[in-house]
Formats: C-alpha cells, sequence, structure tokens
C-alpha cells in the first residue's frame, strides 16, 4: 500500500538527513510521481516543476524513450569494473565527441558534477605539474571536499578549512551588479584585476581556472561582453587551463547545446553532468581537450571510481542526449527565453517589489527589491519574512522553484510549452503581491 504525504514526511524525517539543512526544521515535499513538466503529491496535487528540480531534468520527467530505455538497459550489461570495455561506455563517449566543443573527446565518467570537478582539479595539477587553482568568490562547483574549496558562496564557509592551493577572486560582475553598466568597461578592468591577481599568485604556481559559464545558484549571470574571450587569452599567455564548470548551465538550458558555444571559446577541460541524463540515473562527466587526452596515455591519471564509466547509467545517458537533440529541446529553449524576458519585464513593470529579472535561454532569476534604491529585501546569504511567505506560496498554488536570500528560479524543463511557461509566471505574478506590501517606496 502507497503511504501518504503524512506517512513519507514523518518517515524521511525520522530515518533520513537532508542536504543543506538542519533535518529537525525541513518541511519536505511529498512527490508520488512526476510527468513532463509536472510533480503530484501522493493525494493529487499537481505542482508545475519551475525548476527542473536541480537545474537537471532538462528533457522533462519520465519521458517515455528514456524510461524504455532503462527498462531495455535493465535486460543488459548493468555493471561491470572500471576497467572493463563496453559497448555503452564506447558509444556515449563516442557520441560527446561529436556533440562538445572543439577538440573536447576524451572523457573521464563519473557519478555528479561534484565528482567531474573533483576529478578535473586532479587532472589539471597532474598535466601542468602546478598546485593552484583559481576561482570566483560567486560560484558554486560541487559538495565534495575540494569542490567546498572551489566554490565561493557561503556554504564553502562551514566546510573550511580545506586543502591548500585555493585562490578565490572577484567576479566579473560586482555582488551588487546593473546590467546597465558599461560591460566592456566591466571585462576590461576585471581582465586587469585577473592578470594582477595571477602575478601576485606566480602563473608558473597556477594549474587552471575554474568557471561557471554561467553563474548559477548565484545570480544566473551570463560573463559581461567579451569576457570569456579575454578570459581564455589571459589563461593561454601563462600557460594556465581554462575549466568550464557545464553541470548546470549546459545540455541545452542556455539555448545551446553547451554555454560556451555563446563566446566561441574552447575550454580546457569541459565538466558536465544533470543535464547529461536528465537526472533519470547519476552521471557526469569530465571531458578533455586531445592535448590532456594525449598526455593521460602516457602519463598515469590518478583518479578512480568504482562506478567510473558504469554501463546501465552510459546507455541511459545515449538516450536522454538523443531525446534532448532530435526533439528540438535545445531549439525550444532558445525559442522560449524571449517569452521569458517578456514575461519578467512585464513582471517588473507591475510589482514595485520587482528589480528586475534576467534570463538566457530557459535559465533565469527575478530579484525583488525592498525600496526604490534597488536594496535586495534579503542580505547576502540571508532572508526576509516576506520571502519565505513567497516560498510558502508558491508551494500552496503548485509552483516548485527555489527562494534564495532576495531572489527565486525561473528554469523549467526545456520541453514546456509557451502556455505551461505562461501558468508558471501567472502563479508568480499572484505571489509577488506578497513582496510589494513589504516594499518600503
Amino acid at each position: 500500500m502507497s503511504m501518504s504525504s503524512e506517512e513519507m514526511i514523518s518517515t524521511c524525517l525520522e530515518h533520513t538527513m537532508f542536504s543543506w539543512a538542519a533535518s529537525g526544521t525541513v518541511s519536505p515535499l511529498p512527490i508520488a510521481r512526476a510527468q513532463g513538466v509536472y510533480l503530484y503529491t501522493p493525494e493529487g496535487q499537481k505542482i508545475l516543476d519551475f525548476n527542473s528540480q536541480l537545474m537537471s531534468v532538462n528533457v522533462g520527467h519520465s519521458h517515455p524513450k528514456i524510461v524504455e530505455a532503462i527498462k531495455q538497459a535493465a535486460d543488459g550489461l548493468i555493471y561491470v569494473y572500471p576497467g572493463a570495455a563496453t559497448e555503452a561506455r564506447a558509444r556515449l563517449s563516442k557520441r560527446l565527441a561529436q556533440l562538445c566543443p572543439g577538440d573536447i573527446d576524451c572523457f573521464f565518467f563519473t557519478l555528479g558534477g561534484a565528482e567531474s570537478n573533483e576529478n578535473a582539479i586532479k587532472a589539471a595539477r597532474l598535466y601542468t605539474g602546478r598546485p593552484k587553482i583559481l576561482s570566483s568568490y560567486r560560484s558554486y562547483h560541487g559538495a565534495t571536499n575540494a569542490c567546498m574549496q572551489l566554490t565561493g558562496d557561503p556554504r564553502r564557509i562551514h566546510n573550511e578549512p580545506g586543502g591548500p592551493g585555493y585562490v578565490h577572486v572577484m567576479p566579473p560582475w560586482p555582488y551588487d551588479y546593473s546590467f546597465g553598466a558599461d560591460e566592456d568597461q566591466i571585462t576590461a578592468n576585471h581582465l586587469r584585476y585577473l592578470d594582477e591577481v595571477i602575478m601576485y599568485e606566480g602563473p608558473d604556481q597556477i594549474a587552471a581556472m575554474f568557471v561557471e559559464t554561467v553563474v548559477g545558484t548565484n545570480g544566473i549571470l551570463p560573463p559581461p561582453r567579451g569576457w570569456m574571450q579575454g578570459l581564455r587569452a589571459l589563461l593561454d599567455k601563462h600557460g594556465i587551463l581554462l575549466v568550464c564548470d557545464e553541470v548546470m548551465c549546459g545540455w541545452g538550458r542556455t539555448g545551446k547545446l553547451f554555454a560556451v558555444e555563446h563566446y566561441g571559446v574552447v575550454p580546457d577541460i569541459l565538466t558536465m553532468a544533470k543535464g547529461l541524463t536528465s537526472s533519470t540515473v547519476p552521471l557526469g562527466a569530465m571531458g578533455v581537450r586531445r592535448a590532456i587526452a594525449d598526455h593521460f596515455r602516457e602519463h598515469v591519471f590518478w583518479g578512480g571510481l568504482t562506478y567510473n564509466a558504469h554501463a546501465f547509467a552510459c546507455s541511459i545517458a545515449l538516450a536522454a542526449v538523443d531525446v534532448l537533440v532530435d526533439e528540438g529541446m535545445v531549439d525550444n529553449a532558445a525559442k522560449l527565453e524571449p517569452v521569458m524576458r517578456s514575461e519578467m519585464d512585464r513582471l517588473r513593470d507591475k510589482h514595485p517589489s520587482v528589480r528586475g529579472g534576467r534570463c538566457i535561454g530557459l535559465f533565469g532569476m527575478i530579484d525583488i527589491q525592498r525600496n526604490a534604491a534597488g536594496d535586495s529585501i534579503a542580505p547576502y546569504d540571508g532572508t526576509h519574512p516576506a520571502m519565505q511567505r513567497l516560498a510558502a506560496f508558491f508551494r500552496d498554488e503548485g509552483l516548485f522553484t527555489f527562494v534564495r536570500w532576495g531572489s527565486f528560479m525561473c528554469n523549467p524543463p526545456l520541453c514546456i510549452t509557451e502556455a505551461q511557461l505562461r501558468e508558471g509566471f501567472e502563479i508568480i505574478d499572484r505571489g509577488l503581491d506578497i513582496t510589494d506590501e513589504a516594499f518600503e517606496g
């Protein structure tokens, strides 16, 4: 007999721990099934998934072609040790080599984004012989120990101290960013600053710089104009590798298969997960350019995982990639970007508490202000009662998304229709009356 919502919640709270939370304070959402862009509670409440769960269910829930692939894969080879060659491993790596930018054509398979970044740290250090890694304060790269040190957001602080060699730099956009600013000047200033940091840290000591091609949970921030191209040139000047973390922004989320395609840049290492399988099974990958792959043909790569290149997971990834590409979901994300932007603009014009919104593809965020000066309604790493009420309203009205600090996410599955997208913004529209009440004028 299936559990009720109450039974699910009470049992999970009693016997499991929850991410980034004191378990005694959480109120988990009970989900019995999911289909397309909707989730359903055991009692049948329909919830629009406006965040693709963790920005990861890119093709939507329970896609029939992926479900069928799972059934077929279960009748085939499920697991062998990582030293074996399998058809699924061969086919997936060949497919990724065809799809990834430039000469990124060799892959180390993991079980998720953090493991992909963890192994990218190892690969960069082993390849260059250098110890230091640069990353941005405005970033998130995963919850393993090393990736927590890469990460710049407040979650890092509670996981310190970590290992040596991690250097954080300011992001190109200031925290109190303004998209009306002179992007060319912002780019020039930041690259000059970054070159100075590299000088101080010793260019011959820095293995790589990790960047989220489009910053994810810390703002949904595409880089300012020309910055990615300038960064590529700066790092090349010093022999420093560029690692693009596309765990969140890859696989169609931005309206391109990979976000770097917007900027005409090929990173030395590309990390991915989430949309690689649309979160149907755990799988991630670190993709490297040919020169790095050739290096590890002659030198040991000192990394290993029991589930590296897991045969079952590789089979499902093939199906998920085919669905994403063949059914035009990347194009759909690009097509619906102006719809999302127009909805965000409409809400800004209607609600005094809306500072503004931004999106690239179906990767979006809306910021809430407490006054006409544009001050955020909540401090950095903080909250506000109105934001808590807004989150509760979304949940009660059947909209799933993340409310964080003074902002909330707009990242639906890439299969969403225009009507479903507007359905989500209609709920948001009604909810923003709550934050308008807290607007100070």
